[in-house]
């Protein structure tokens, strides 16, 4: 049976995906989505009835992290096992692993192991904070590493305490930063030959996503606190009422400023010196979002969104997630894709946010079940029938 493919763009590559849970498993859906030969390594737990990290195998989650992929059961807790993924990673090109970074050493399928076996394997591993320093042998979650890193500290409302992001922000970024360095090691390895140690953990890609927020006190000591739904530098950026619900505004620099006071219907707000440059603005926030909010409320959602765009100021609703996959744009960019299953289940599900002209991404199978092409795979890395009999029969795979 052939391999399914989501793109020919990475389908020379494999990949062995030793991931749990959702920082590691973000990263193995960029390879796969992307055409790679993803092999999921299923935990063949001693207890069958044991629950898998996860969650639930046809629940939303679990199927938006893992189609385009096959699986084949394996127990790593047994020698034979570990045999047999060796014998897997020999002809593999990468292998990507979460971990914690004692386990893999003490399992024997760290980098150094399995160079040594095939000099070429880039292997890629996400950890909570680094392979190693005073807390690599913490266990990461991603609400942890919002705290650490600073994101906790300046989301939500002023006074209100550190709030979480509302996604798994840091797991997400990890996953994919950890993609974005397999690839560059794949391309580096077309010139030296040689693979290499793809590192990243929640910590380093939760600092990294703070950004301008981060660098404001790198090079001006300046610490940045909550602001609430207002910009932290393009005044007046916020959430403001209408007649039926909320809107969006931006404003960056003052043409766009101008713009939006002669749209609202209140010009003379631009000459107000309260208003008039971008240090005032900044310095009487509260009460030019005041001004603003009342005249907003005048009208519909609707009306705003388009006599606002008429005018060039951004501005755009505020969305439920209901009402965004309705939304005219989203369904012209079809980003939500229905995925093709012989079971006939509904499963859809979110596509790559990137278009290739010639190599695109599309859902190509659905997420594998439990093991499900376990002797497909292990035939095509060289095992025999009986072989894969006798490793059935002593529950290694």
């Amino acid at each position: 049976m052939p391999v399914p493919r989501a793109s020919q763009a990475l389908s020379r590559f494999t990949v062995l995906d030793l991931t749990r849970v959702r920082a590691g498993p973000t990263c193995v859906r960029q390879l796969a989505d992307w055409g790679a030969n993803v092999i999921k390594i299923d935990a063949l737990l001693e207890d069958a009835g044991a629950e898998q990290l996860g969650g639930p195998r046809h629940g939303s989650d679990f199927q938006n992290l893992h189609r385009n992929k096959r699986a084949m059961t394996l127990n790593l807790k047994d020698p034979r096992g570990l045999e047999v993924l060796k014998r897997l990673a020999t002809k593999a090109d990468v292998v990507v692993e979460n971990f914690r970074p004692d386990v893999k050493a003490k399992l024997g399928i760290d980098y150094e192991r399995l160079r040594q076996i095939n000099p070429r394997i880039v292997y890629g591993s996400i950890s909570g904070f680094g392979q190693d320093g005073p807390y690599h042998k913490r266990p990461g979650f991603d609400q942890i590493a919002q705290g650490m890193g600073g994101l906790m500290s300046i989301t939500g409302a002023p006074g209100g305490g550190p709030m979480r992001v509302g996604i798994p922000v840091a797991d997400l970024t990890a996953g994919l930063f950890c993609a974005m360095g397999i690839l560059t090691a794949l391309l580096e390895r077309e010139v030296s030959g040689e693979g290499q140690w793809v590192q990243t953990s929640l910590l380093q890609a939760q600092i990294f996503m703070l950004d301008f927020q981060a660098a404001r006190w790198l090079m001006e000591k300046d610490v940045a606190k909550q602001a609430g739904n207002n910009h932290p530098t393009s005044i007046p950026t916020g959430v403001f009422k209408t007649s039926d619900g909320y809107i969006n505004i931006a404003t960056t620099g003052g043409r766009i400023w101008e713009r939006c006071a002669q749209t609202i219907g209140a010009p003379e707000l631009v000459g107000n010196p309260d208003y008039a440059t971008a240090p005032a603005r900044s310095k009487n926030r509260d009460a030019l979002n005041a001004v603003i909010d009342k005249l907003t409320q005048k009208k519909s959602t609707e009306t705003w969104v388009r006599e606002l765009n008429a005018a060039g100021v951004p501005c755009g609703p505020i969305y439920s997630i209901d009402q965004m996959f309705e939304d005219a744009q989203v369904r012209h960019l079809g980003i939500a894709q229905d995925v093709p299953n012989e079971d006939n289940r509904h499963i859809r599900l979110v596509g790559q946010p990137v278009t290739l002209s010639r190599t695109p991404s599309r859902m190509a199978a659905r997420p594998p079940e439990f093991g499900e092409q376990t002797e497909e795979v292990l035939a095509e890395f060289g095992f025999g029938a009986d072989e894969v009999a006798q490793l059935r029969q002593a529950k290694v795979v």
